[in-house]
C-alpha cells in the first residue's frame, strides 16, 4: 500500500534527526511574567534560608543566626551542642563542632531562644537550658576578669587615680577600664576627653579584688594586644547584659 504523504528527510545514516522548531504565533507573548506570584515551594523556603547556616568556618567572619549580619569572629558569641543536644556558650571559640552564632548586642541571645532558631540552624533537636543567657554572663565575666588579673601580675595595668592617671598623660595607657558604679563626673575627669577606648561593665568591689583593693574606680592597660582583648571581653559582656533587660 503506497503512503498518500511525502517522505520526509530525516538525515544522514548514523546521526540523530533534527526535528524543526516550533513555530511561534506573531502575536503570541512568551516572556515570563515577572509579577507572577512565587510558587508555594519557594515561599516555604524563604523562612528556612533565612537561617541556612552551612557556610565554612573560615576567614575572620561570621555571620549571626538573629541579625543575619556578619561581624568579626572574635566580637561575637559562639555557641556549640554537647552530647545530647545540649546547647553550650563556647567563651573561647574552641569547641569541636560546628558553631551557632550571635552578635553581642542587646536583646539578640533573647531572641534567638524564643525563636527557636538554635534547632533550625542545627537542624536537630535540641536543648536549651533556661539558664543559658546567665551561663553566658557568667562565663564573659570570668573571661574578663582572667584577663584583667593577667594583665595586672604581667604588669601590663595598674590601678588607682593618681598612678593610673599617670600612666594616661605619658600615653602609656591603650584602654582605660573603669567601674561602672564610679561617679560620672570623677571617670570623665580622669580621661580628660583623650581619645581612647574606655569600659566601664565591673563594679568597684569586682575590679578592687582584682587589683588587690577593697574598691578600685580606673584603672589602665597598656597598648599591645591584652589591651585588646580586655577591650573585646568588655563590650562582648556589655551586650549580653543589657540584653537581660531588653530581651526580657
Amino acid at each position: 500500500m503506497r503512503l498518500s504523504w511525502p517522505r520526509v528527510r530525516i538525515g544522514s545514516k548514523g546521526r540523530a534527526a533534527q526535528l524543526p522548531e516550533p513555530e511561534t504565533a506573531p502575536h503570541e507573548d512568551v516572556t515570563p511574567d515577572k509579577e507572577a506570584a512565587p510558587t508555594e515551594a519557594a515561599a516555604s523556603t524563604e523562612e528556612g534560608a533565612a537561617f541556612e547556616e552551612d557556610e565554612p568556618e573560615k576567614g575572620p567572619l561570621r555571620r549571626c543566626l538573629v541579625t543575619r549580619e556578619q561581624g568579626k569572629r572574635e566580637e561575637m558569641l559562639r555557641f556549640a551542642m554537647a552530647p545530647g543536644g545540649r546547647v553550650v556558650f563556647d567563651v573561647t571559640a574552641t569547641l569541636p563542632g560546628r558553631g551557632l552564632w550571635l552578635s553581642a548586642q542587646p536583646g539578640v541571645l533573647h531572641q534567638a531562644i524564643r525563636r527557636g532558631v538554635f534547632a533550625r540552624a542545627a537542624k536537630a533537636q535540641v536543648v536549651v537550658p533556661p539558664s543559658l543567657a546567665d551561663e553566658v554572663t557568667a562565663a564573659l565575666t570570668r573571661r574578663l576578669t582572667d584577663l584583667l588579673g593577667l594583665a595586672r601580675r604581667s604588669g601590663a595595668a595598674i590601678s588607682g587615680f593618681e598612678k593610673a592617671r599617670e600612666w594616661l598623660q605619658i600615653g602609656g595607657a591603650g584602654l582605660v577600664v573603669q567601674a561602672a558604679d564610679g561617679s560620672i563626673d570623677e571617670r570623665a575627669r580622669f580621661v580628660g576627653g583623650r581619645d581612647i577606648p574606655v569600659v566601664a561593665i565591673l563594679n568597684a568591689a569586682a575590679l578592687g579584688k582584682i587589683f588587690g583593693r577593697d574598691h578600685t574606680v580606673h584603672a589602665v592597660i597598656s597598648p599591645g594586644r591584652l589591651a585588646k582583648m580586655i577591650e573585646i571581653e568588655a563590650l562582648r559582656l556589655q551586650g549580653v547584659a543589657d540584653g537581660e533587660t531588653s530581651g526580657q
